[in-house]
């Protein structure tokens, strides 16, 4: 069982809950998922800076990181992860062929 973090935009929030549970019924992965803020509150950077750190910290845990671009988007945000993920030795899947 692999330990993956899903990483895209909060825009694939449902989106990203579904291919969770799917992950962990169909491939047996361990999903971390990084669905948050679904009622689009106002957070102040010091919000942004911790859940940032959570997330990352989240990406050093696991195995892999599973990107979430639906229709072909990444943004930059995500591009971010992708590079920490590549440079900390980790596995990246894409959702969707690139």
């Amino acid at each position: 069982m692999i330990v993956v973090t899903l990483c895209g935009s909060m825009r694939f929030a449902a989106d990203m809950k579904n291919i969770a549970r799917d992950l962990e019924i169909d491939k047996g992965c361990c999903v971390l998922q990084c669905a948050y803020n679904e009622e689009q509150k106002s957070l102040d950077d010091e919000a942004i800076r911790k859940l940032t750190i959570a997330h990352y910290k989240k990406i050093d845990i696991s195995d892999a990181i599973y990107v979430v671009n639906i229709g072909g988007y990444i943004g930059e945000s995500v591009k971010s992860e992708i590079a920490y993920a590549v440079t900390n030795g980790k596995e990246v899947i894409y959702h969707e062929n690139r």
